[in-house]
């Protein structure tokens, strides 16, 4: 689906297509992500065979609001307030612990996940659509560079996706910032927003 093509109707049939239990590329604030149904466990080994994933390595989640973000999580330290109130919807991911519900294979046994409210519009519609989170690893096979395009993404995983959303370019070809708040705030990756804004912003009376 090219962008002129991303209407109500496309993003119903991407829902679709992720509630069957499907994979669907998708673009969002930061570069073009994998979308899967995290509740579904086939949808979300596809995710792992597609990129070739280490089984000891976590996959993100794109919520489309704070609510969804708290349910979520078993707790939400002091920081998330303060970090969720000035970056989201936006480039940062937050790692919290995870509540029981959230299967082992998106925490990989860590206890923990990984929660990023987008701020991309098409991507926060895709969500509703499919009524509940979704994974957001990055669109790419382990190993290669971030796919900031449609097309790259194409190039990567032809004809292995239910659907591929283009939505153009991605906004800036860099991935989310990291921030660990299961202990002392802590980057974990430095990505769209810088460290130091973070964690000044963190440190703020």
């Amino acid at each position: 689906m090219n962008p002129a093509q991303l209407s109500a109707a496309a993003i119903r049939q991407a829902a679709e297509a992720l509630r069957a239990g499907q994979v669907v590329a998708i673009p969002t604030d930061t570069v073009y992500g994998l979308a899967a149904d995290p509740f579904q466990p086939r949808a979300v080994e596809s995710v792992f065979r597609l990129k070739g994933r280490a089984e000891n390595r976590p996959i993100l989640l794109l919520v489309d609001s704070r609510r969804q973000a708290e349910s979520l999580a078993a707790s939400l330290p002091p920081a998330f307030d303060a970090l969720a109130s000035r970056f989201w919807p936006g480039p940062l991911t937050l790692i919290l612990r995870a509540a029981s519900h959230v299967p082992e294979r998106i925490t990989a046994r860590t206890g923990t996940v990984a929660l990023r409210w987008p701020g991309s519009l098409l991507t926060r519609e895709l969500i509703r659509a499919a009524r509940g989170p979704l994974t957001g690893t990055s669109a790419n096979r382990s190993g290669r560079p971030a796919a900031a395009t449609a097309g790259q993404v194409g190039q990567q995983f032809f004809g292995q996706l239910g659907y591929i959303l283009d939505g153009g370019p991605a906004a800036t070809g860099l991935a989310s910032t990291i921030v660990d708040l299961t202990g002392q705030p802590r980057v974990v990756r430095e990505g769209a927003i810088p460290s130091l804004a973070v964690l000044s912003f963190c440190q703020s009376p």
